[in-house]
């Protein structure tokens, strides 16, 4: 399926599943109200089923509120491990390639242009308030959602034999089933 093809075609009804429960169970990881709040990139790692460490960095756009968004990086990176070539020296994929172009060109899709003159951290959430505010982390929720979600729809649309699978959060620790 060439680049152009991938891009446009409308995606079936198992991987439209796919796409929601990733925007779901980021939501409810970054949320924090069924299980303990995560920081955004390290809510997208546990989406995607991967390990967290590297992704403790993106919190709050690099520890400082001063680099890119960690969300939009977390999802650039879950690209990377997931589409690109295992072996150090090899070259960057066609499928990571395409999904990547394709990725950072819904970005502004997706998330308003207006609220921000780019996508650092502190200017993002600068308009929502304190920081450790509910206005500021009702955004960050569904901004993680949101880039749960087009990074779901990225590895479909351009690696569609991948085996995504995405569990469902953890039931709570009174036995409540999550809900969002």
């Amino acid at each position: 399926m060439s680049g152009l093809e991938a891009e446009s075609r409308t995606l079936d009804s198992r991987e439209r599943e796919l796409v929601s429960a990733a925007r779901k169970k980021a939501f409810l990881l970054y949320e924090g109200r069924v299980v303990g709040h995560r920081s955004c990139g390290i809510a997208l790692a546990e989406t995607f089923n991967l390990k967290t460490p590297a992704y403790q960095s993106l919190r709050r756009g690099g520890i400082t509120g001063e680099g890119y968004c960690g969300s939009i990086r977390a999802g650039e990176m879950i690209l990377g491990e997931l589409l690109g070539d295992p072996d150090p020296a090899g070259p960057v994929t066609d499928p990571l390639r395409r999904a990547v172009n394709w990725y950072q060109r819904q970005v502004p899709l997706r998330i308003d242009p207006k609220q921000s003159p780019d996508y650092v951290c502190n200017n993002l959430t600068r308009q929502h308030g304190e920081f450790t505010g509910d206005e500021r982390a009702s955004f960050c929720t569904e901004l993680t959602a949101e880039i749960a979600a087009l990074t779901a729809e990225a590895l479909l649309r351009f690696e569609p034999e991948i085996a995504l699978a995405i569990e469902p959060v953890p039931e709570s620790e009174e036995g409540e089933e999550p809900s969002a």
